[in-house]
């Protein structure tokens, strides 16, 4: 069970690692951001890997028949990484969202595992344990949402726009990342031919042209996501970080977002989701419905 949350936070170390990212903190620079460096998420990550194997037991602990109270059990160790993770960070606000995420997916994946008193990792079955133990999530906290002070990010983008956000990506069981991602990684993996960091810049780069980056609206509008949306198609049409010509434009695209302040944050996020799931996915073969999408490499 160990294995679950070091997964969780090689997820982490992943994400930050991989460069370059267009906007996004990496080895390389900071992003379009001022208050964090590629050392605030070494910080932010390293604290929170205690949170990840808690959250791994009480997946273990749970014995119910409503996923939903294993939700309910994970909320004080999420509100207690949170406070970790900004002692870490000096008040930063670098990993809320995959403390929200990957959390889900540790408890989903150890209960799913003791379910089926099996080693081997059911994506498909992990994703829908994902999606009950959160099921109605956006009905409560969007749809009823009962205050109109004190908004989060998210909570206002909804109001505006209907943007379903991280809440809706998880209701779903990330269906984003099982339909576009995840088939991705496991593909160039399976190819032995690229390094790991020009794969997981690959599949930042098609995140980027699906999602519904409510970080990016956030800081902007809808019309500066759908720039993104649409450049990072012309990036991966030109072969992305897998041909020189497109690796040549991941770096003018990084460039172009840290000049406007463009940074994708939540498809960061979702790439580091899809790390997790492949990498509990390690030690099976690339097949099965469970993981075939529709995007082209």
């Amino acid at each position: 069970m160990q294995t679950i949350s070091q997964k969780a936070l090689r997820a982490l170390l992943y994400e930050v690692s991989a460069s370059p990212k267009p906007g996004l903190v990496d080895r390389f620079n900071k992003g379009a951001h001022t208050d964090m460096d590629f050392f605030t998420f070494i910080d932010s990550s390293s604290a929170l890997s205690n949170y990840f194997s808690y959250c791994v037991v009480e997946g273990v602990k749970y014995s119910g028949k409503n996923p939903e109270e294993l939700f309910q059990a994970l909320r004080g160790h999420g509100i207690n990484a949170e406070k970790v993770m900004f002692e870490a960070t000096d008040g930063v606000n670098t990993h809320k969202g995959l403390i929200f995420s990957l959390g889900v997916i540790c408890a989903a994946a150890s209960c799913s595992m003791m379910e089926n008193e099996s080693k081997n990792m059911d994506i498909e079955i992990i994703c829908e344990k994902v999606s009950l133990m959160t099921k109605g999530l956006c009905l409560r906290e969007l749809t009823f949402l009962n205050k109109s002070e004190g908004l989060t990010y998210g909570e206002k983008l909804f109001l505006k726009y209907g943007l379903r956000g991280i809440r809706g990506e998880v209701e779903s069981g990330f269906a984003t990342v099982r339909n576009y991602s995840l088939p991705v990684i496991r593909k160039l993996k399976s190819l032995k031919s690229y390094h790991i960091n020009d794969i997981l810049v690959q599949v930042l780069l098609h995140l980027m042209a699906v999602n519904e980056d409510t970080n990016i609206v956030a800081r902007h509008d809808l019309k500066t996501l759908e720039y993104v949306q649409r450049y990072a198609q012309q990036v991966l049409d030109l072969g992305g970080m897998l041909t020189p010509k497109g690796m040549e434009m991941v770096f003018e695209m990084d460039k172009e977002f840290i000049g406007r302040n463009i940074s994708p944050g939540g498809s960061a996020d979702l790439l580091a989701v899809t790390v997790m799931l492949d990498l509990l996915l390690e030690g099976l073969p690339f097949s099965g419905s469970s993981i075939q999408g529709n995007c082209v490499v």
